[in-house]
């Protein structure tokens, strides 16, 4: 699946950026493949519009913010958050002329993020329980580029068989490589997935786990949201610890993603820091993404293709698929990938 081919995936909103990032002035991103400009209007609130000037099309994003407008760098043409030019610095005295627009973009802000979605969303942004709950933090983790698509981090999310392989050196047991079986629960826009793991618990990982038994019980309540969203919803039933985490992998072009990802903990800041849980996570991620550059970007949804062969614990993985498939044939599309397949199954 080439994801800048699939109009479908316009139709949903993806993180794009910490809003801390806005304080510094505009800030580029490239949204499956459009190149798009990002900025806080006057009211504090995010705005996001083509990054190009209609004048001699100049990157916006290389111009400043002004009276929570953008100018554009090379000659000073200013808009509002609409798209709208409402200034031309060189003919101040003259009317602006008919269409002097940039395509602005739906934009919002939700957990500390900038969410843009490029065409009529088919969902809202999708509802964390734990954001405003007051026994949980937030913790803003990571937020980089991977050189993958966000299928494959996203069905990596819910596969409990690449644990004691890729995550041996930390959590995973390698001597135990059958994986616990999901109750999944589907929905109209994904499902979740409900199972128990056994993982194991080295000194480093106590104040993580809140135990310090060497091998302990994960309880996962994992969610996945159409198309790149998800929800590790991992507790500790050894210590009522909660280790929530969310993903939004967010689609840049077809061969690389912005992975943004957060963590809500129901413990305080002297029970086990920030500083603290930032590390633990980051060799885990850093695991995944090493293992996953390392597949072919264009992750086959249409199976018929027989491009891969599974296993039974490919079952959240086909799952997925299956429904992205079955939401752009109901949207009047069909599969975009490569011409020319670089992986071949055996005949």
């Amino acid at each position: 699946m080439l994801v800048t081919q699939q109009k479908t995936l316009r139709k949903f909103w993806y993180a794009l950026m910490p809003m801390s990032a806005l304080d510094s002035g505009p800030q580029p991103f490239t949204l499956l493949g459009e190149d798009i400009v990002v900025w806080k209007g006057a009211d504090g609130k995010p705005a996001a519009l083509r990054d190009r000037c209609c004048h001699r099309t100049a990157k916006l994003s290389k111009g400043f913010v002004e009276n929570g407008n953008i100018v554009c760098g090379y000659h000073g043409w200013t808009y509002d958050c609409s798209g709208a030019c409402v200034r031309i610095p060189q003919a101040p005295d003259s009317k602006i002329p008919a269409g002097a627009q940039v395509q602005a973009y739906r934009c919002e802000e939700k957990y500390g993020y900038v969410w843009v979605a490029l065409d009529e969303p088919l969902q809202p942004i999708p509802e964390f329980p734990e954001e405003g709950d007051p026994a949980y933090r937030r913790i803003l983790q990571f937020y980089e580029k991977w050189n993958t698509s966000p299928l494959r981090v996203m069905e990596n999310s819910f596969d409990n068989s690449h644990f004691s392989f890729v995550h041996k050196s930390n959590f995973g047991m390698i001597d135990n490589p059958v994986p616990s079986k999901y109750e999944f629960r589907p929905n109209d826009w994904g499902f979740e997935a409900e199972t128990h793991v056994p993982i194991k618990n080295p000194p480093a990982s106590y104040r993580i786990t809140g135990t310090e038994d060497s091998i302990t019980e994960r309880h996962l309540v994992n969610r996945w949201y159409l198309p790149f969203s998800r929800r590790f919803g991992c507790m500790y039933p050894a210590s009522g610890r909660h280790h929530i985490i969310y993903n939004c992998a967010t689609p840049i072009d077809d061969k690389s993603l912005m992975l943004v990802q957060w963590l809500y903990r129901n413990d305080s800041e002297e029970d086990c820091s920030t500083q603290e849980l930032i590390d633990w996570d980051r060799p885990i991620t850093d695991e995944d993404r090493d293992i996953l550059e390392a597949t072919d970007y264009d992750a086959c949804i249409d199976t018929r293709r027989r491009v891969e062969f599974h296993m039974e614990s490919d079952k959240p993985g086909l799952l997925m698929r299956r429904m992205l498939m079955d939401l752009f044939t109901r949207e009047g599309e069909s599969e975009v990938f490569r011409p020319a397949i670089e992986i071949h199954p055996v005949k």
